[in-house]
């Protein structure tokens, strides 16, 4: 899960420079955000594929996620994430299971939630000009980010952004492991007409189909 917040939290991330990084870098990364940040809400549709070939392993899913402001619903291998603005709460039907959590500090270190989207780049980053792609006609600028810790276990992440409308198309993250996750962004729509109910928590709604509620 934490490997697919990471795209939300660029998103709509704020950018501080550094000496090492590249001020033509930072510049289109705070076009995103000054663009992105004027949405009352977004939606995004996304596949998520993991490949490692030394273990042989390839696997792809699907899964979307709306936002708005601190709030969020991420629906992601059959479970449901809902975070209210103060609690976060785990739907997994799967185990007939909630689990609410009080606040999203305590989330595992280095977790990278909705929540934290606007200061996930305040530190921890440095980014640079690289390569432009033509992808099915739309021209993908990307940008490169590595981590000044050293022990980190990300290598390297590589940021698209479609050149035209300042969108996000996809996140390229390479582990240091040599795992490669990338996450291309299949539908990316704002300002949709959304439910006033659709961050709130039903909890009667899940005591009466026999669900447990685990708090912690």
């Amino acid at each position: 899960m934490k490997n697919i917040l990471v795209l939300f939290a660029i998103i709509l991330s704020s950018f501080t420079a550094t000496a090492q990084s590249d001020a033509k870098a930072k510049a289109l990364l705070d076009e995103v955000y000054n663009k992105v940040k004027g949405y009352d809400n977004i939606f995004i549709e996304f596949k998520y594929a993991l490949d490692n070939s030394a273990e042989n392993i390839h696997q792809e899913t699907k899964g979307d996620v709306t936002i708005q402001g601190d709030k969020y619903v991420f629906n992601y291998l059959g479970a449901t994430k809902i975070f209210d603005g103060s609690k976060t709460y785990t739907v997994i039907p799967e185990n007939e299971e909630v689990v609410i959590e009080s606040n999203e500090d305590n989330a595992e270190e280095g977790t990278i939630t909705p929540s934290k989207m606007l200061t996930f780049y305040k530190k921890g980053y440095n980014y640079k000009w690289d390569v432009l792609q033509n992808v099915k006609g739309r021209n993908i600028q990307y940008v490169e980010l590595t981590p000044i810790d050293s022990n980190s276990e990300i290598k390297q992440i590589l940021l698209g952004i479609d050149a035209q409308t300042k969108h996000i198309y996809n996140l390229i993250e390479v582990g240091a492991n040599g795992t490669k996750t990338t996450i291309t962004v299949n539908s990316f729509k704002t300002n949709e007409p959304i439910s006033k109910s659709l961050f709130t928590f039903n909890k009667a709604k899940y005591e009466d189909l026999g669900y447990y509620i685990i708090k912690n």
